[in-house]
């Protein structure tokens, strides 16, 4: 468990009140609030926020904010995310902080030579990076619905990124996993790797002051100083030369960007619509275009909605599930991009007679051929046909939170900066790593709906999703993961509503993600338990091995004003779970 009891002096000075007990539990019950996260200073963090009068949308920037510290190779203001929030008057809506190619950027773009480039020599340039979103993000988020300042939510993550924090296993293996990165990049290997050039050591105190001051910046002028003037420069300076050291080894890695201030300066988050749909009789949301989470969430749970589960045949029911997700996943590799770029037929997608389409070509006795083919929403949308593309699998990795306060504010936030460290370079004098982003477009095919663009937001897999029963809040999850985060968040939806399991349970539960490939990725405990066996031996599935899939925090209310909050065990470290007042 990550960040324990230790850390909680830190919020004393950060906060202005009684330190917390830092969250160090996967599972807590109670009323006033509650928030779920990775970590467990960020949770703690956001309950504190909750205990000091910010409603939801205050607490999740503050623990935003935090894990931009403590979770920077998943998180930060280098990168970008989406929000799903729900307001104490019922609203839902999502603000979008994706990040945006660089003007001057083309469908050839990641091609030398004619051919595009490999995934490391894209990821590990100036290429990759898109214009952050975060913090123009976090903006729009407080001026529209909380009830702090940018400055005030930001406090406590200047305090942890000057006071520091402690070095756990979790966070010493991702700096090993970029160790040979992270020192071709001096401003990285500062902060990440001790002089000899190792990672930093377990228990050790990483300070970012850096960081610390780039958040002042932000804190005192407030978005616009990060999106013009020194840091813009910097963060321009970074991607356009970056700051490498002369390796003849590797003459054709951290290729130059082409990103302007004018880029940054034109940066915008947007407020957008839900993506809704129905399972069960409960009400689902979750983020729309250029998002592919909430259409492909949607249109699993629409699929299995008119079902037979198999009365209690778990490994069937998990036949159907994995089915259910290789054809939704046909879909989104056809039809979803940038909406401003592409028409999207998010209302055909999520259609009920589309899903009835889609379900008659599940047999319920063994696993179609893969690839599936891509169906065709658009009878039930109004919009021209896309060009059908195979789904392109990326790997990467991202961070979630969730709160909710006891006015019923609740925010699902999953942000990014892509790849586990990014592109590896950390911005000098600023403290904060870029992301890779644009590696999530289908950089290798200038022919798709996902193809590079100027200006464009690449397609994610980023599912923040709130469930509400009757108007009234009942659930909300996220994850990390890729592109196994919608899996991950199908899975945990189709556990909890559609198979009756605790959240924790689902939580917990051995995971797969189906995503129309020949093989599934599956984790060793899914592929050695009975349903998983069931599924090679009699359904036909073939499974690839992998250590992990997402990273789940949820919350869950149980009536009364009383709240689940929910986060893995195990995973990743094992995330943290909190409420303002335990009991119940």
């Amino acid at each position: 468990m990550r960040r324990l009891l230790v850390l909680a002096a830190l919020l004393l000075a950060a906060l202005g009140a009684a330190a917390p007990a830092v969250a160090a539990d996967s599972t807590a019950t109670g009323t006033g609030g509650a928030a779920s996260s990775v970590d467990a200073l960020a949770t703690g963090t956001a309950l504190q926020s909750l205990r000091d009068g910010g409603n939801a949308i205050d607490a999740a920037v503050a623990a935003a904010g935090v894990l931009g510290v403590v979770e920077p190779f998943s998180s930060g203001i280098g990168g970008g995310g989406f929000m799903v929030i729900r307001t104490k008057d019922g609203k839902v809506t999502t603000v979008d902080s994706r990040e945006t190619a660089p003007a001057a950027m083309s469908p050839t773009s990641f091609f030398a030579d004619g051919k595009p480039l490999s995934f490391a020599d894209a990821r590990l340039s100036g290429l990759s990076a898109g214009v952050p979103g975060t913090v123009r993000g976090w903006e729009l988020a407080l001026r529209d619905y909380g009830t702090w300042s940018l400055g005030r939510a930001l406090k406590p993550g200047i305090h942890v990124a000057k006071d520091g924090f402690p070095v756990d296993d979790t966070f010493a293996g991702q700096i090993e996993d970029n160790q040979a990165a992270f020192a071709q990049v001096p401003s990285t290997a500062a902060i990440y790797l001790d002089p000899d050039g190792t990672p930093r050591d377990v228990g050790s105190t990483l300070r970012n002051p850096d960081l610390a001051g780039t958040y002042e910046a932000i804190a005192k002028h407030g978005a616009d100083a990060f999106y013009s003037g020194p840091i813009a420069q910097s963060i321009v300076d970074a991607v356009d030369h970056p700051p490498v050291k002369t390796d003849p080894a590797h003459p054709e890695v951290f290729q130059p960007g082409v990103m302007t201030t004018g880029d940054l300066a034109a940066y915008e988050a947007l407020e957008r619509d839900p993506t809704h749909s129905q399972f069960r009789g409960l009400d689902v949301y979750g983020m729309g275009p250029p998002s592919s989470g909430g259409t492909t969430v949607g249109e699993i749970l629409n699929i299995l909605d008119r079902t037979d589960l198999g009365g209690g045949d778990r490994a069937k029911a998990l036949h159907l599930f994995m089915e259910a997700s290789a054809l939704a996943y046909a879909d989104r590799g056809a039809y979803l991009g940038d909406p401003a770029y592409v028409d999207v037929p998010v209302a055909g997608l999520l259609s009920p007679e589309f899903a009835s389409l889609r379900r008659a070509l599940i047999d319920p006795a063994a696993t179609a051929p893969r690839p599936v083919q891509a169906g065709d929403p658009l009878p039930y949308d109004d919009t021209p046909p896309p060009v059908t593309v195979p789904t392109i699998q990326r790997t990467g990795s991202t961070t979630h939170l969730t709160v909710a306060d006891d006015q019923g504010n609740v925010v699902s936030y999953t942000f990014t900066i892509e790849q586990i460290g990014g592109n590896a370079i950390v911005v000098p004098g600023r403290g904060f790593l870029l992301n890779n982003e644009l590696t999530d477009f289908s950089y290798d095919d200038p022919d798709t709906p996902n193809k590079v663009e100027g200006g464009k937001r690449p397609r994610s897999s980023m599912s923040p999703t709130i469930v509400e029963r009757d108007g009234e809040p009942l659930l909300a999850v996220g994850s990390p993961g890729g592109a196994t985060i919608i899996t991950t968040v199908a899975q945990v939806l189709f556990d909890r509503l559609g198979l009756g399991s605790s959240l924790p349970a689902a939580i917990a539960e051995p995971r797969v993600s189906e995503r129309n490939t020949a093989k599934a990725d599956a984790e060793p405990g899914f592929i050695a338990s009975p349903e998983g066996r069931a599924l090679a031996s009699t359904y036909g599935h073939v499974f690839n091995p992998v250590d992990e899939i997402g990273t789940v925090a949820g919350v869950e209310w149980l009536g009364d004003g009383r709240l689940l909050a929910a986060a893995e065990p195990v995973r990743r470290g094992g995330g943290s779970a909190g409420v303002v007042t335990p009991g119940g």
